[in-house]
């Protein structure tokens, strides 16, 4: 974009690496978004191109191929990539979430098998916490691993996966009472399982089926789907870290980045719904001028333009305090609220702005409008992230005495 959403202090690196993608968003995923995305076709060309340019290893380290870049460089691609299309920029969030956990929390052994690969695109990661009964409320997970001999047994039912046919690594939290007394918290008898797949759907492993695609609103072309566990076996070497009962913080850290990253995709999204309203505004008349010539749709493009840039600085934020290897979940939730609100008002707007036209398949703001609303629920509630953040601000003004 022209003027808005610029970042200041970015390396000649970090702004390479913008451009080349921005480029790439512009020619390769916008002038065919909206066709796919009617056909809930997954854009395996699109995935393809982001393969090459290296994006499935933006964030891990060189030592494992890939490219070694801060969490401030992915959520500024993941806005680029959610400008053109949304859909795309949660194929690589999924992926990446385990990558990061990977790289964390992963024994040697684990990282060196997996995040090579991943980073090359062969391997692609897809996780797992929600089940049909609980939705934000992880503490009342009934999915369960068994120790038998070398392996733990897991059966189970999960909801709204993200990837779940196209990826080929799982990592999946259940909960797991070894070692962990009758009466143990919740949040301390989980344990995070990778679990490897065959691509597709029906039985992708034996004990593992993906039945199907759910049909959603938006958000189309990216699979979503359900994980039934019936007898899954899973070597004890792929528990995540090695150790049973870390699984509920090492998710925590996973959806906090992943939360920074739902922000940027609401940055992405509102940026260009706010293009396609000022663009529109100038070419449409009544009344003898141009619409943008009225001043109510000044206003509408003013209080757009000002969300959007709002937006865009908690996000930047909400990474730089991460990178900087500060605790970020109170900037994280704000952002993530903020950008997700945001994005939906500013959507609206611009569809508003189009009048009748807005409502028609032809145009891409429509796309837009059935996209937006997922941010309101992916990765927490809004809900939720007020609660993070109303807890947290309670920690750091706590009255004294």
């Amino acid at each position: 974009m022209a003027r808005l959403a610029q970042t200041a202090g970015l390396t000649d690196i970090q702004q390479e690496i913008l451009s080349t993608v921005r480029d790439f968003v512009d020619k390769e995923i916008i002038p065919v978004a909206t066709e796919l995305e009617h056909r809930d076709e997954y854009p395996q060309q699109i995935v393809d191109g982001l393969k090459e340019l290296g994006l499935f290893g933006l964030m891990i380290p060189e030592e494992y191929g890939g490219l070694g870049e801060s969490l401030l460089t992915y959520a500024l691609c993941v806005e680029e990539i959610a400008r053109g299309w949304m859909s795309v920029s949660g194929i690589i969030n999924t992926h990446f979430i385990v990558a990061y956990m990977l790289k964390q929390h992963g024994t040697q052994e684990q990282k060196e098998y997996f995040l090579p690969r991943m980073a090359a695109g062969e391997v692609r990661g897809a996780f797992s916490m929600s089940e049909p009964a609980l939705g934000s409320d992880v503490s009342a997970i009934t999915s369960k691993a068994v120790k038998d001999g070398d392996e733990y047994v897991l059966n189970g039912q999960k909801m709204w996966l993200t990837n779940g046919g196209t990826s080929t690594l799982v990592a999946v939290l259940v909960k797991s009472d070894e070692g962990h007394p009758e009466g143990t918290a919740p949040h301390k008898s989980m344990t995070t399982f990778l679990v490897e797949k065959e691509p597709g759907f029906g039985e992708v492993r034996p004990g593992l089926t993906i039945p199907g695609k759910i049909d959603k609103m938006g958000y189309k072309g990216v699979d979503t789907t359900e994980l039934i566990m019936d007898g899954l076996r899973i070597p004890a070497n792929r528990v995540l870290g090695g150790e049973t009962g870390r699984g509920f913080y090492q998710m925590m850290d996973g959806v906090e980045v992943g939360r920074v990253n739902v922000a940027a995709r609401g940055c992405g999204v509102a940026q260009r719904a706010f293009e396609l309203g000022v663009s529109y505004a100038q070419q449409r008349h009544t009344f003898g001028k141009a619409i943008a010539q009225h001043q109510a749709i000044q206003f509408k493009l003013a209080e757009m333009a000002t969300k959007v840039e709002a937006a865009h600085a908690m996000m930047v934020n909400a990474a730089r305090k991460k990178d900087s290897g500060e605790r970020n979940d109170l900037e994280a939730g704000m952002a993530k609220y903020l950008a997700s609100e945001y994005c939906k008002e500013v959507v609206e707007d611009a569809f508003r702005i189009h009048g009748g036209y807005g409502f028609s398949k032809e145009y891409e703001i429509e796309r837009l409008y059935r996209e937006a609303p997922m941010l309101l629920i992916g990765e927490g509630t809004a809900e939720i992230q007020k609660m993070i953040i109303g807890r947290r601000l309670l920690e750091e003004y706590r009255l004294q005495g």
